[in-house]
């Protein structure tokens, strides 16, 4: 009966995953398909604390109740502009647990060969399990007392046993390279760790050197060397995923962000063939595809290798940048009020600057005032704008924006020389003549949204530094171009009382 209960559970809470997922996919879906997360979540909780093996009340109430006071108390205290550096520590978690779940299976699979070897039956017959060598020689009691994961292993068979291992290895492999790299792109994004890409004397060679490590260790742990191998081939791992996020530059954070997802569910689906669990091996295999096709889809909005980024090889560029002449021309408000006052259609460009001013429902209320004069006022946004995908549009969807005026940028782009005004609120990078100017800099080739075609560009900035990348801007330099200066949020409600 439990594991029928279980079953239907699972298959009805991956049904709630994959909607959810698909729901995400549009702004007007979103909030419905958060409920189905939370609900397929929820079912999937019940249905492992009930199913086979269930058991250890207290602890099981303990660690729920713990983990859902911490969930409250975390969702209480972070803002969304720090949301980007909550889901990589999250992604760390994920990473973690598959390495301590893989470890405690390769603690299982030692214990049950230690009881064979005690009992004298160190070799049964080829494709028969460690319980049915110990019945057939009559020792039924050896196993008596195992239950959960440990019946599972006594119930292998040497092959099965062997793939196993496989799954182990790569679930502690997959697990550590997540947890260190996810510790790291929080760091980063944090402000904790230097943004640029750094790597260790001898760079990507230390990689591939780790990596062809981790693979003879594979194979010493197939041939019985023991778990030693198991422990080294972790710590290799954990200075992968270190020296990997360190080799990737700022700018690529959201794509950082996006591919740590990815890793931590294909941990997730190997664990679960690890356990026998077939709704982590679902889920699991629904994030690391979803994250991988996502940071290829960023890769590309980028023109940037898949490839390449994932080894770290972006932020470097291959000869000096070009020298930014001009100066940058500042404006105050009346001066941009004016400017909107008499323009017909207007682009807002947001970024991370909204975000961190908390802007959002400030450059609402512009657009609502702006578009009841009869202004044609629509949103820009870049696939990789901020340091999360989605960032803008949540935020935007948040201060009621309506979704019909928010355009991404291949809807977009051929719009700037038609327009009168281009309004940037804390961009850099995305809208970077550089990219397509200057073969030189970290973003050649990146598809950019052509603000600077824009009739007027006001830019509204704390200052003039780089930004979080640190690549310089010539869009700051343009004799279109004029710099809003000030804390985005006062800027935009300086504007609000000036317009007619």
């Amino acid at each position: 009966m439990e594991y029928g209960f279980t079953t239907a559970a699972y298959v009805v809470a991956a049904v709630l995953f994959i909607l959810s997922l698909g729901g995400l996919s549009g702004q007007e879906s979103a909030k419905r398909a958060v409920w189905y997360g939370i609900a397929g979540m929820g079912l999937a909780v019940i249905a492992t604390l009930f199913g086979p093996g269930s058991g250890l009340w207290l602890v099981s109430l303990i660690m729920i109740a713990g983990g859902g006071a911490i969930g409250w108390n975390v969702s209480q205290r972070v803002q969304m502009t720090e949301m980007p550096q909550l889901v990589a520590a999250m992604h760390s978690l994920v990473g973690l647990a598959a390495v301590f779940i893989g470890l405690n299976a390769e603690i299982e699979m030692v214990r049950i060969a230690d009881m064979m070897i005690g009992a004298g039956m160190e070799r049964c017959a080829e494709g028969v399990s460690a319980l049915s060598c110990a019945l057939a020689a009559g020792q039924a009691d050896l196993f008596a007392d195992l239950k959960g994961f440990a019946l599972k292993v006594a119930e292998k068979t040497s092959v099965e046993i062997t793939i196993l291992k496989i799954e182990v290895f790569l679930g502690v492999f997959i697990g550590a390279v997540t947890f260190t790299g996810s510790v790291i792109a929080y760091g980063k994004l944090a402000g904790k760790v230097t943004s640029k890409a750094e790597k260790l004397p001898g760079g990507h060679l230390l990689n591939a050197a780790a990596a062809l490590g981790s693979l003879l260790l594979l194979v010493l742990y197939l041939n019985g060397a023991g778990s030693w191998t198991l422990i080294l081939m972790a710590i290799l791992a954990f200075f992968i995923g270190y020296h990997l996020i360190m080799g990737i530059g700022g700018a690529d954070m959201p794509v950082v962000v996006s591919m740590l997802n990815s890793y931590s569910g294909w941990a997730a689906a190997a664990i679960g063939f690890s356990l026998s669990n077939d709704l982590l091996i679902v889920v699991g295999a629904l994030v690391g595809s979803s994250g991988a096709i996502l940071s290829y889809i960023m890769c590309k909005a980028m023109n940037r290798s898949f490839i390449s980024v994932i080894l770290g090889g972006f932020g470097n560029t291959t000869g000096p940048a070009m020298e930014v002449q001009g100066e940058q021309i500042a404006i105050d408000a009346e001066g941009v009020a004016a400017a909107l006052n008499e323009a017909d259609s207007i682009i807002i460009v947001p970024g991370y600057g909204m975000a961190v001013a908390q802007a959002q429902q400030s450059v609402s209320e512009l657009t609502r005032k702006l578009r009841a004069k009869g202004k044609k006022v629509r949103f820009a946004i870049h696939p990789v704008a901020g340091r999360l995908p989605g960032h803008m549009n949540v935020l935007l969807a948040e201060a009621k924006v309506p979704y019909d005026i928010v355009l991404e940028m291949d809807e977009i782009n051929e719009d700037f020389p038609e327009t009168d005004v281009a309004i940037v609120i804390g961009s850099n990078d995305i809208v970077n003549p550089a990219a397509q100017e200057d073969p030189n800099s970290p973003i050649a080739g990146m598809p950019v949204l052509e603000v600077w075609k824009a009739k007027q560009v006001f830019v509204s900035k704390r200052g003039q530094g780089t930004g979080y990348s640190g690549i310089e801007n010539p869009l700051f330099y343009k004799e279109n171009t004029r710099m809003f200066y000030g804390d985005a949020k006062k800027s935009i409600d300086s504007l609000l009382p000036l317009l007619d």
